[in-house]
């Protein structure tokens, strides 16, 4: 091919017709001056699987008071001697396979968490129904507590409302299906393992469940900082239910109303609320202290 007819070649067709569409098209492919527009850009980060739970004392907990609930170890070669041989001691006296991987393995596993060099993965918590569990209260000695949460979001908070049920001798907690906080993994490690110890009831509503309990017998107290009652000095029958409200928003109006009594945790200064773990602790060991439950009983 001559220079001419390259120089012909490069030459823009004059006679195609002109069309608004394509000019519109080269205009988008085009880069934009200034400034690039902002685009989100999606969460690519790694979740955590909710079977999952992590740390040296929770794996340890597990192992020693639920080894049943445990179905793996994973310990990292960067783990302390002592600590991953006592993880493997409590592993075969339990007959609970484990294994040890690179450190970088584990990181994997728990993206961005503090995991100490160990990660177990665990059965899922068992979800009881309410129908089921009551008769079973029937052959029970002692004061019944049934600690009912209205929505509460926060699985942290879950957690710790869990351990503090296990150990202020609560017989059972009841939680919401959906607008709720569920028993996955990090609830596990926060509740040091007790959400696989203490019996979980899941309920579809809040306010009918408490309506049911009151047909079975219990009195149900709900926590409310407005409340004219206070919680020191109430008194509690042998069948008690525990109500706490979501963070920030309490109890709802419809279950406020459905609770025998209302009672409110006297506290000084501009707080004027407590966050819903602490305030359901206070709940809980205030009824144990009237009730006379030894705490430290099994």
């Amino acid at each position: 091919m001559s220079a001419k007819q390259r120089r012909d070649n490069s030459k823009p067709d004059s006679k195609k017709p002109y069309s608004r569409k394509m000019e519109n098209k080269k205009r988008e492919n085009q880069k934009p001056y200034g400034k690039k527009p902002y685009i989100k850009m999606p969460d690519v980060r790694k979740q955590i699987d909710e079977d999952l739970i992590w740390g040296r004392q929770p794996v340890l907990d597990l192992l020693q008071y639920s080894p049943q609930k445990c179905l793996k170890v994973w310990i990292s070669e960067r783990a302390h001697p002592s600590f991953s041989g006592e993880v493997m001691t409590l592993a075969r006296s339990t007959k609970v396979p484990f294994q040890k991987v690179a450190s970088t393995l584990v990181d994997e596993m728990c993206p961005g968490e503090n995991h100490q060099g160990a990660v177990a993965k665990i059965t899922m918590v068992e979800q009881l129904d309410m129908e089921d569990f009551l008769p079973t209260l029937k052959t029970k000695e002692g004061p019944i507590l049934l600690v009912v949460l209205d929505h509460i979001l926060d699985p942290h908070n879950l957690g710790a409302i869990i351990r503090t049920s296990e150990a202020a001798g609560a017989t059972a907690v009841v939680y919401s299906k959906r607008r709720s906080a569920l028993p996955g993994g990090t609830v596990v490690k926060v509740s040091a393992g007790a959400a696989l110890r203490v019996p979980m009831i899941s309920v579809t509503n809040i306010a009918q469940t408490i309506t049911r309990l009151q047909e079975e017998g219990f009195w149900v107290v709900g926590l409310d900082h407005n409340a004219p009652q206070s919680l020191w000095g109430a008194t509690y029958p042998d069948k008690s239910s525990l109500v706490v409200g979501a963070e920030g928003e309490g109890l709802s109006r419809l279950v406020a109303q459905r609770c025998d009594m209302l009672l409110r945790i006297p506290i000084t200064g501009k707080t004027g609320s407590l966050n819903a773990g602490v305030a359901a602790a206070l709940g809980m060991f205030e009824w144990a202290r009237a009730k006379g439950v030894d705490v430290h009983g099994e």
